[in-house]
């Protein structure tokens, strides 16, 4: 077990008390390109019934830890970070650790899972279970409470669509990130606002009212001006953070925002489609009950242009069973009660 790069970060170990014996705990983390959770919470007994309200001992919160966005140095800095900051604040060490959780966006290949497990073997003791996910699993569970069952929707900064059965099967949709058409997500959206902006400008699209709206949100004078903010930091959440702007002008009549976002429906409605197809969660007749959990700012209710409950709305036509959930504890939370439901696992149903 090393203090591994930020020789720093440990050190609150070498000035707290030794914990008492049983005084165990479990991490959740939801790492995202937008910020980054931690969650301590006590090991919880096993029962039928959890309680509620889930006890949470810590929760730290932190930047991007996406390792396609910033890197994988910087977003394991930052994991690391949010980590130690959790089990300080909850009064714990890692000896009291028993099971970790990470659910972090960019992990999309079992070799992504590996190079993370092997870097939390050298900062956690042996004894703690280490697993590693993509943040949409821990979403899926923060809207199922732990199981690893139907289908979770996330749109936020980015967009996933991932499925998994009873019996483990597993599926995806999207989630490749903007370069490759992350469609229907916040960055999707508000740069197509931004496309259309300067097409507007430049005379090869319609008028439309995003352009004052962007401008004046911006502190802009001219859309000249906008190839020079959108390339000084081209980050996804910067981008991503103009969605509000589009849904008022859409909200105000604006035909081209409002195209943006009922396209953006439709792409949203066929992530999750495809995973439901794939996995058969409509069952054989498309008509059985399955969860779908729906997580994200896109996915939040608006004045009068709710992107959610449109994108319920187009999926219910085709499979009248979807049960729309919105869960009421954040991923990370989700995160801590995958380690707990893992760690209760016998050894061969892991």
């Amino acid at each position: 077990m090393k203090r591994y790069r930020n020789g720093e970060i440990w050190d609150f170990e070498h000035e707290m008390p030794l914990r008492r014996e049983g005084a165990e705990v479990i991490l959740g983390l939801d790492g995202g390109t937008t910020s980054t959770v931690c969650i301590c919470m006590p090991l919880i007994p096993f029962s039928d019934r959890l309680p509620d309200p889930l006890p949470v001992l810590a929760r730290a919160v932190a930047g991007c830890s996406n390792h396609n966005s910033v890197g994988e140095t910087a977003a394991r800095e930052t994991l690391e970070q949010v980590m130690a900051e959790a089990l300080a604040k909850s009064g714990s060490n890692r000896s009291a650790v028993r099971a970790v959780c990470l659910a972090v966006s960019g992990v999309n290949h079992p070799k992504d899972q590996e190079r993370l497990l092997y870097w939390l073997r050298d900062i956690f003791p042996s004894h703690v279970k280490l697993y590693v996910q993509n943040d949409s699993v821990a979403a899926l569970a923060s809207g199922t409470m732990g199981k690893l069952h139907g289908c979770v929707l996330i749109a936020g900064t980015g967009t996933i669509a991932y499925g998994f059965t009873e019996d483990g099967r597993e599926a995806r949709a999207a989630g490749a990130g903007p370069i490759l058409g992350d469609w229907g997500s916040g960055y999707g959206i508000a740069a197509q606002a931004l496309t259309a902006v300067v097409r507007a400008y430049d005379g090869r699209g319609p008028h439309t009212m995003l352009t004052c709206s962007i401008l004046r949100s911006l502190g802009l004078s001219s859309p000249d001006e906008l190839i020079g903010w959108t390339y000084e930091d081209p980050s996804w959440a910067r981008i991503a953070a103009l969605v509000p702007v589009v849904v008022s002008c859409a909200e105000a009549g604006d035909e081209v925002a409002n195209k943006i976002l009922q396209d953006s429906v439709q792409e949203l409605a066929l992530s999750v489609k495809a995973v439901v197809q794939r996995l058969g969660l409509c069952g054989a007749d498309g008509k059985h009950m399955f969860p779908l959990v729906m997580v994200g700012g896109v996915l939040g209710a608006n004045k009068r242009w709710d992107i959610g409950k449109e994108v319920i709305n187009c999926i219910s036509k085709d499979y009248p069973g979807t049960f729309p959930i919105r869960p009421k504890v954040e991923p990370a939370v989700g995160a801590a009660l995958l380690a707990w439901n893992f760690l209760l696992k016998p050894k061969d149903d892991q």
